[in-house]
């Protein structure tokens, strides 16, 4: 574990920073459907500061710093156009870094402007290249702002080990709590947060079964890469180096609109105002603990707030200019046998998958 920041004040008493707060965040029990036979917990990792990533960026940065790695006062660049970039900017700012963010046209205004009140510079790429979509495009103008500071940091999100890292202390609060889960389900868009929860728990209960959530038109998991999909948070059009298919078990996908109304229903049924990774995860363990057995355990992490979506995927303005139905809940995912483009909920026995495509896998 990282040193904390905590200073101490008055009296002796030691008084947090705004970076020792990262990573303090509730497990609740959720209400779950009327079908459900297994409790269903939930991390509720959208109370950091600004989100979940807010535990990426604060344990990258705090390492590269104890190892020399980032110098006092040299720059912080890095690619994002979510909640990683406010974790980088709360965190590189914070410790007297200049942070400049490389994000798209996909950054929403609320976002963008929570930037801009931390001090972070961003920079805004103009469009997605011909493959990679706009991941690619922004480490393209990343590489250049590389050249003209070559002193600068990379945190690399998407492949730096203390990504998947900064969820052991997740998964070992959780553990304090309720004792060893049988089940996780979480997104999957760097890979770290799902593969490093999954994989300090599996040290912890050997049977653990993993479950990832990905987005339709998702290259992730092999699917093929469909760049104007409207989820965001989760999926993406490169296969991340954090993603760890040897401990993962099953993959779903979801369509666009049946996330954005799992959603919704996250919010009217178990009140917790989140984003589409969360409604995704709730949607996909809301069905597991209707389909496993009563003892069991499932752990579902719910990584982002619902403000920065609170004009789109809550309004009926939004659905209507998309043609997506509104208050339309899927509940039967569709099992599918192997890799395919899926347009509806579906989902994999990947762990079988992998048996037989091993050649196909990166591990």
């Amino acid at each position: 574990m990282l040193e904390s920041l905590c200073e101490e004040g008055g009296a002796g008493v030691m008084v947090m920073t705004m970076v020792d707060l990262i990573g303090k965040t509730p497990l609740i029990q959720l209400k779950g459907n009327v079908n459900g036979l297994a409790p269903v917990y939930a991390k509720l990792e959208m109370y950091n500061p600004f989100g979940m990533k807010d535990r990426v960026a604060k344990q990258i940065i705090l390492e590269a710093k104890r190892s020399g790695i980032l110098k006092e006062g040299a720059p912080i660049i890095e690619s994002s156009s979510g909640t990683l970039a406010l974790g980088v900017a709360l965190v590189g700012s914070y410790l007297g870094h200049e942070v400049h963010i490389i994000t798209d046209p996909r950054i929403d205004s609320l976002t963008h402007t929570k930037l801009k009140a931390l001090g972070a510079t961003i920079h805004v790429v103009e469009k997605m290249g011909p493959t990679g979509g706009w991941q690619q495009a922004r480490l393209n103008a990343l590489y250049e702002m590389l050249e003209q500071h070559p002193d600068a940091f990379w945190p690399k999100q998407y492949e730096n080990p203390q990504n998947p890292l900064a969820y052991h202390e997740l998964a070992d609060s959780v553990v304090d709590e309720i004792g060893n889960v049988d089940i996780v389900v979480g997104a999957v868009g760097s890979g770290g947060s799902l593969c490093g929860t999954a994989g300090r728990l599996k040290e912890l209960n050997p049977d653990l079964k993993v479950v990832a959530v990905d987005a339709a038109g998702s290259s992730i998991f092999f699917q093929e890469d469909k760049p104007k999909r409207l989820q965001g948070g989760l999926g993406n059009s490169l296969q991340p180096k954090n993603v760890n298919y040897s401990i993962i078990d099953e993959v779903h996908w979801l369509n666009d609109e049946e996330a954005f109304n799992w959603t919704i229903e996250l919010s009217r049924h178990e009140k917790i105002f989140a984003g589409n990774s969360s409604g995704s995860v709730y949607a996909v363990a809301n069905w597991l603990s209707s389909h496993v057995d009563p003892s069991m355990k499932i752990l579902c992490v719910f990584p982002d707030r619902g403000d920065r979506y609170y004009t789109t995927i809550y309004q009926e303005a939004f659905f209507a200019e998309h043609r997506l139905t509104p208050y339309s809940l899927n509940d039967q995912p569709e099992e599918v046998a192997t890799i395919q483009n899926t347009e509806k909920w579906s989902y994999l026995n990947f762990k079988q998958w992998k048996c037989s495509n091993e050649e196909a896998v990166i591990y």
